[in-house]
């Protein structure tokens, strides 16, 4: 028999040896004013500095609520959280990172709206400290640009700062794609949610684990795992690119048979050629990724490897 506890807190860790510490003290004080059983379950993301060391310190400290699993290797964040939730036991699990951006102390804030009866209560930041203009316009863009391609209702400002009710998790964890977007998931789901709103901090210690290019190629994992929006703009441009050649042919038969008029412009049919075939590969391209993502699933392979578990 599985023993539950009241909420688990699911926090992957890649890197954040200066976070752990005060992490832990603001949730134990915050998890403990809830008068609920709880666990705190620490997904050690194939860390390289001296988080394990920090992580070992922490379970040492409160065997009964802390848990460390170690990944064999860095599998990335999205892996990581889904490990964390894969062993969670609770009867409602709260996601967050370490870096202490999300405050632990909304946490109370989600479980109230839980014990009214929402399945999901997911965190809407109304401000984002220490972050640049760059990624707060980028991240509005894709929020959009991602509600009007799928059929999900993704809440703008919400990232992995949630709690699900032990009935999502138990179907969360039925999902086992590769190439995850798990906010998206969430949403995919359904069930009874609310937001609330709070203030995001600037990070306590550390650097992003999310540069600019890790977090557009996080977008098009998101955009290819429930959408097809660019294959069908694939289809799209291959229809006009056809119709356009076509009727360059006839343009080109009709000006050899009912003109005087030479068909020049080598430069400019090079032009077009190369864009066209330009054209091609990036299709081909977008095509390769959705078979690549087929292929991973297709293998079946576990999500992530655990090294080790301290609980």
């Amino acid at each position: 028999m599985i023993d539950r506890s009241d909420i688990s807190v699911v926090v992957p860790v890649f890197n954040e040896a200066g976070n752990i510490p005060e992490l832990y003290k603001r949730l134990k004080k915050t998890l403990t004013g809830l008068d609920l059983t709880h666990e705190i379950v620490f997904v050690d993301d194939g860390s390289s500095d001296a988080s394990a060391a920090a992580l070992a310190l922490v379970y040492q400290a409160d065997k009964k609520c802390a848990r460390v699993i170690h990944l064999s290797r860095n599998f990335g964040h999205q892996l990581a959280l889904t490990a964390g939730l894969d062993y969670a036991k609770g009867r409602c699990v709260v996601v967050m990172d370490a870096d202490l951006q999300d405050p632990p102390e909304v946490i109370a804030d989600f479980v109230a709206k839980w014990r009214e009866g929402y399945a999901v209560v997911y965190g809407v930041r109304s401000s984002r400290a220490g972050e640049a203009w760059l990624k707060l316009w980028t991240a509005g863009i894709f929020y959009k640009m991602i509600r009007r391609i799928t059929a999900m209702d993704i809440p703008e400002n919400v990232g992995d700062f949630y709690l699900l009710d032990r009935k999502v998790v138990d179907v969360f964890v039925g999902l086992r794609e590769r190439h995850r977007f798990i906010r998206g998931m969430v949403a995919w789901l359904g069930f009874k949610r609310t937001g609330v709103t709070y203030a995001r901090k600037a990070r306590h210690s550390g650097t992003t684990k999310y540069p600019f290019w890790k977090m557009v190629r996080f977008s098009f994992d998101a955009v290819t795992s429930f959408s097809f929006a660019p294959l069908k703009m694939v289809s799209f441009l291959g229809a006009v690119f056809a119709t356009g050649a076509f009727g360059m042919i006839l343009w080109t038969f009709y000006q050899k048979l009912f003109t005087t008029t030479t068909v020049t412009g080598w430069s400019s049919l090079m032009a077009a050629i190369l864009f066209i075939g330009g054209v091609q590969l990036l299709s081909l391209g977008v095509i390769g990724e959705y078979i690549a993502r087929i292929g991973d699933d297709v293998k079946a392979r576990p999500l992530y490897a655990v090294d080790q578990i301290l609980e």
